[in-house]
């Protein structure tokens, strides 16, 4: 008996001692791991690191390639196109104008009644999708398309909206594609882009293409103006606030437009602007510095995406790309971590599956134990009973993500002040920056740290004198309040 005891005894022991072994075991396991995440967290954040020198080298750099890019055709990644608009609102408009949004696989369709010095504003809108085999069809079944919905929406006019007898409707046209502009309303075709194709209307004039359409429809209208979406929010920003002198989406893309003295545009544009100052379209997204810090995940997505070594500011501050960069950094930790546990979570392997939306959710948690952030990496990846720790690591890649983002952003801005001459200014002029685009909307941790960063940057006393703006619609409403600034009828008496 007592030699059956005894043997229970070591039985039982070494059975102890074994679990014993595995459970130290899977904790220095748990803990390399954790070890191992901590290190990938740790030289990402070091990799995106603005601090606030090499921010007004990124600023700087924007200067340059500003002051580049206007004195030369294709001296710099930045485009620096000539938007021809020379005549921005004034506040003072009055009369009937419409705008034709087309930017993707649906437009919009608005007509706005302006009051004059009142600014008294009265505006209607229709939406229309396009059937997805007009997008690589024929130019001539695409515009008649779209005509023929422009027609049906003027066919409504009534009540506040009236046309001056004698007059012809005028039109701003917003059309957010690649294109060569050659005068305030023209301009040629470089390419489709968004899922469109239709070879036969490269290089072709496309304000052209919609007039005749138009013809075919029997409506007599005209396009003033031909603009893209940056151009239109600054000139709505003008219209609110004379003080307005530059404009910046930032949304799924991302551009700037600012005010530029006609004085400084050189000869070789063969510009005459009617007034002191001509808006440039920046097309910043494809700015590219050595002073942006890159790390490994911004050069993969690069070169797997459709455009390899373009739009490489676009790539790291756009909402098209932020939850991207997450999802990067997270199939890293999964794999070489087990952040999610031993097997890596196949959505995370998708690119583009966690979008930034999803990141701005998780990165807005502010309950206790982070039930969004939970929430979210059940539904999109499929991972359950997360840690709170862990919960916490994928927030803190949120933050940094998300604040090199928009501190880039206000650096950019600050470059556009530099050439304005207004970064330093200790005259008391006001200026004023309009924003537009769902990520500065929708994101108040990027919106409030690009704020942030700008007060940083300038310091209090310059800095009080800038002020970001909001400015929802400016492909809309901008587009007509050109129309109106441009009008055949400028200095007629309103009937």
């Amino acid at each position: 008996m007592r030699k059956a005891a005894v043997g229970t005894a070591l039985v039982c022991a070494a059975t102890a001692c074994a679990v014993a072994a595995l459970i130290v075991r899977h904790r220095m396991k748990n803990s390399s791991r954790w070890s191992r995440a901590m290190a990938i967290l740790k030289e990402f954040e070091e990799k995106c690191a603005t601090p606030i020198g090499k921010l007004w080298m990124v600023a700087d750099a924007m200067a340059v390639e500003m002051h580049a890019g206007l004195a030369s055709d294709g001296g710099s990644k930045l485009k620096m196109l000539i938007s021809y608009v020379d005549n921005l609102p004034t506040g003072y408009e009055k009369g009937l104008f419409y705008a034709l949004d087309l930017g993707g696989t649906n437009f919009r369709v608005l007509r706005v009644q302006l009051g004059g010095k009142e600014k008294d504003v009265k505006q209607q809108a229709m939406e229309a999708i396009i059937p997805p085999h007009l997008m690589i069809g024929g130019s001539n079944e695409l515009f008649d398309f779209i005509a023929a919905k422009l027609a049906e929406f003027v066919s409504s006019e009534s009540g506040d909206f009236q046309l001056p007898a004698g007059r012809q409707r005028e039109l701003g046209f917003t059309f957010s594609f690649p294109v060569r502009q050659t005068s305030l309303a023209s301009g040629t075709l470089i390419k489709w882009t968004k899922g469109f194709s239709i070879d036969e209307m490269i290089g072709e004039d496309v304000v052209s293409e919609l007039t005749k359409a138009m013809e075919r429809q029997g409506l007599d209208m005209r396009v003033t103006a031909l603009v893209n979406d940056t151009v239109g929010t600054l000139a709505g920003g003008r219209y609110s606030d004379k003080d307005v002198v530059s404009a910046v989406i930032l949304g799924t893309g991302t551009n700037a437009a600012y005010v530029e003295k006609a004085h400084a545009i050189p000869k070789w544009h063969g510009l005459l602007p009617k007034s002191g100052e001509m808006v440039i379209n920046m097309e910043w997204g494809n700015f590219r510095s050595s002073h942006l810090p890159l790390t490994d995940y911004d050069l993969s997505l690069d070169a797997e995406s459709l455009n390899p070594g373009e739009q490489i500011f676009e790539k790291i501050i756009s909402g098209m790309y932020l939850g991207e960069i997450l999802r990067r950094v997270l199939l890293r930790l999964a794999e070489e971590a087990s952040l999610f546990g031993d097997v890596v979570p196949p959505t995370l392997s998708v690119p583009f599956s966690l979008r930034t939306p999803v990141m701005s959710a998780m990165h807005h948690d502010s309950s206790p134990d982070l039930r969004v952030v939970e929430s979210k990496l059940k539904e999109i990846l499929g991972v359950v009973n997360t840690s709170l720790k862990t919960r916490k690591l994928v927030v803190e890649l949120c933050h940094i993500i998300a604040r090199r983002g928009a501190r880039l952003s206000a650096a950019a801005i600050v470059g556009i002040l530099k050439k304005q001459g207004r970064d330093t200014s200790t005259e008391k002029q006001r200026t004023v920056v309009a924003m537009d685009g769902g990520l500065y909307e929708h994101y108040s941790e990027f919106s409030e740290r690009l704020e942030g960063t700008l007060t940083e940057m300038l310091g209090e006393t310059v800095a009080s004198t800038v002020t970001v703006t909001r400015a929802t619609d400016g492909s809309g409403i901008g587009a007509a309040l050109l129309a109106a600034s441009h009008s055949q009828y400028l200095g007629t008496e309103e009937s």
